[in-house]
């Protein structure tokens, strides 16, 4: 079994894959401050929780876009599973060519992403994800890798707009029941939710414009991310919803550069 991490700057996401199977998965918060220890003793717990032996896991692959966790979790892999973790970025074989001016700086989710993506549903592709920030990633037909957007994610905004007015509450996100907020609460809403409903549809009519120009059809549009089905289910823009995305990313990754069966090495007591 293969222990896949994707490690955002918001949550932290693991999952058990049996061969190209999603049999578990858990979502925790990104804390900088924790040990390889505490991480440790947490995804021990996570399996007993679904009565898989740690034993079992004779791979770890690991998508990251904050460094200082990295490390923690890499030390973690080596010392409770007792294998080398495979760190997905641009250096290794993604069986896809990235357009981008400096490869090293397409963020591991970024990439992971992509690759499932295509695997999943060819291209060209439109790829939202729903997280921090809201990334758009497009993917050809071929399966390159040519660029993408980057803009503020609805949780941003909202904790943004809290912090910079002093009357202004945080607000929990959820659409509310009308456009015209009769309160404070759901005026936030409306304008943060619908808000940013017409700004991800009029990026991707605009994405869409240079897609068919470029391919020569239009994208399917994919959303993943921690929003991506409530987004999903206010939008017909969207035509295909995979929460899960970027750790199918992660465990096709790990597939293509390493397999399965590598001999693991003992773990420390």
């Amino acid at each position: 079994m293969l222990l896949a991490i994707d490690i955002g700057n918001t949550h932290t996401v693991f999952g058990v894959y049996n061969k190209s199977k999603l049999i578990a998965d858990w979502r925790v918060t990104s804390m900088l401050q924790r040990t390889e220890d505490e991480v440790g003793t947490q995804v021990i717990l996570f399996l007993k929780e679904v009565d898989i032996p740690p034993r079992k896991i004779d791979g770890v692959a690991i998508s990251s876009v904050v460094p200082n966790l990295t490390d923690i979790f890499s030390m973690m892999a080596e010392k409770y599973f007792g294998v080398e973790p495979l760190l997905v970025s641009s250096a290794l074989d993604l069986g896809m060519t990235i357009q981008y001016d400096d490869p090293n700086s397409v963020g591991a989710d970024r990439l992971c992403n992509a690759v499932a993506g295509h695997a999943a549903f060819g291209g060209p592709l439109i790829i939202i994800d729903f997280g921090t920030a809201t990334t758009y990633d497009i993917v050809g037909s071929n399966g390159d890798y040519l660029g993408g957007v980057i803009a503020p994610g609805l949780e941003t905004s909202a904790v943004d707009l809290h912090r910079r007015a002093a009357k202004l509450p945080k607000v929990e996100l959820r659409f509310p029941k009308a456009i015209i907020g009769r309160d404070t609460v759901s005026s936030m809403q409306a304008g943060i939710l619908y808000g940013a409903v017409d700004a991800m549809e009029g990026m991707v009519r605009r994405l869409q414009n240079e897609i068919q120009k470029r391919e020569g059809k239009k994208a399917k549009v994919v959303a993943t991310g921690g929003f991506s089905k409530l987004m999903a289910l206010h939008s017909s823009a969207i035509a295909e919803c995979v929460p899960s995305l970027v750790l199918d990313g992660v465990r096709l990754i790990y597939d293509r550069t390493r397999g399965r069966g590598k001999q693991r090495k003992p773990a420390s007591p």
